[in-house]
């Protein structure tokens, strides 16, 4: 056995023996075991003095200790991590520094340890590089937070903006229908301004299966805005990682905090002010989101003029019907899309539809065939 995989008693025990009988010379032996001379001749004078019981390992923790830190700021600590039992040594040091009080992350992290607020499931592995646009509302990420622990059919609507991380809409409507978010989108589009992008997935109510584009009324409604629309690849939920931790985030506050019975709305405005206001993010140097956003100057149109394509493009518009005729051809396009006029942008053999600033659809003039286009941001290092 190596003696690196020894427990310490059972090294110097070896030592001990290994010198006595002199298998090697003394320098020679102590250089097998890793360890110095006057190290080597510690132990041997500590075994020949008292025996075993002399070399064991000797406790290295003070008789007194003058640095331990005070007891009414080790309470108050302990009083942070309760209020916030979700929020770990580094994010309770700078709620301590906003008070005046300046510790060691390390000394919080024992703290906690000895009044036992350190869980196994506390301690986890550091996140992957992360990604994020360049400034506030060049892209919001809106999802679903699952049911788990809501006592409903679905967890609340999270919209969360790409470079701040600031928390723009958290609303129980415990639905997925179109008209119940949009009417939170419009809250949000008017105190907050209107995104260039967003960022959603394949599901209720911005993605239908049954339409040829995927396109939904309130897809289409968004799109109106000159909001170029995005989604995340199937499967692929690390496409949307920031509204992804979020919801984590929000999970652990759920089951460390307990679920709000009465009113949880207000438990949720609670939280989402937190989130903004006072919770210090890694991924932002440990600031607020709320210290990295602001609002967009784009303004909310309840009523957009017909949109504007380039000046030299080519604009068609859909019949009745969601077809498209051009090229000899009659194409799917979107029954959503009626009446409306899109742009066609050929390259090579292939045309593709764009509805306002939106990519919505791909024309093959060799097979003749109209594919949906499900777009998607992928997030560098995320392929």
């Amino acid at each position: 056995m190596p003696w690196k995989t020894m427990d310490v008693q059972e090294q110097r025990v070896k030592f001990v023996l290994a010198a006595a009988r002199q298998e090697k010379p003394f320098g020679g032996l102590c250089q097998q075991f890793g360890i110095s001379r006057p190290t080597g001749y510690r132990w041997r004078e500590r075994y020949q003095r008292g025996g075993l019981a002399a070399i064991a390992e000797l406790s290295r923790r003070p008789h007194h200790s003058p640095q331990r830190t005070a007891t009414e700021l080790e309470q108050r600590v302990v009083e942070i991590r309760r209020r916030y039992p979700d929020w770990g040594a580094r994010k309770l040091q700078v709620l301590l520094a906003r008070e005046g009080k300046d510790l060691r992350r390390s000394t919080i992290h024992r703290i906690l340890l000895r009044h036992d607020l350190v869980r196994d499931t506390d301690r986890h592995q550091l996140a992957m590089q992360r990604f994020e646009r360049g400034a506030p509302n060049e892209l919001w990420q809106m999802d679903f937070k699952s049911p788990k622990g809501w006592n409903a059919p679905i967890g609340p609507l999270s919209v969360l903006d790409d470079h701040s991380r600031y928390l723009l809409v958290l609303q129980a409507i415990w639905s997925t229908r179109a008209e119940l978010v949009r009417e939170q989108l419009e809250s949000a589009f008017m105190s907050c301004g209107v995104p260039s992008a967003m960022l959603m997935d394949h599901g209720i109510p911005w993605w239908s299966t049954l339409a040829p584009s995927g396109a939904t009324e309130l897809t289409i409604w968004l799109m109106k805005q000159g909001i170029e629309l995005h989604w995340s690849g199937r499967r692929h939920p690390q496409t949307q990682g920031k509204v992804e931790r979020f919801h984590g985030e929000l999970e652990r506050a759920l089951q460390l905090r307990g679920a709000p019975r009465k009113e949880p709305q207000s438990w949720l405005d609670a939280f989402r002010w937190e989130h903004n206001h006072v919770r210090p993010h890694e991924a932002l140097g440990m600031q607020t989101p709320a210290s990295r956003w602001q609002q967009s100057p784009r303004r909310y149109d309840p009523r957009p003029p017909a949109w504007e394509y380039p000046a030299g493009t080519k604009v068609r518009k859909v019949d009745s019907w969601g077809k498209l005729h051009a090229w000899g051809t009659t194409w799917n396009i979107s029954k959503g899309l009626c009446g409306e006029r899109v742009q066609l942008e050929r390259i090579g053999d292939r045309v593709l539809v764009f509805y306002c600033r939106t990519l919505v659809r791909e024309l093959d003039l060799t097979t003749h065939r109209s594919t949906a286009v499900e777009r998607w941001v992928v997030e560098p290092g995320y392929e």
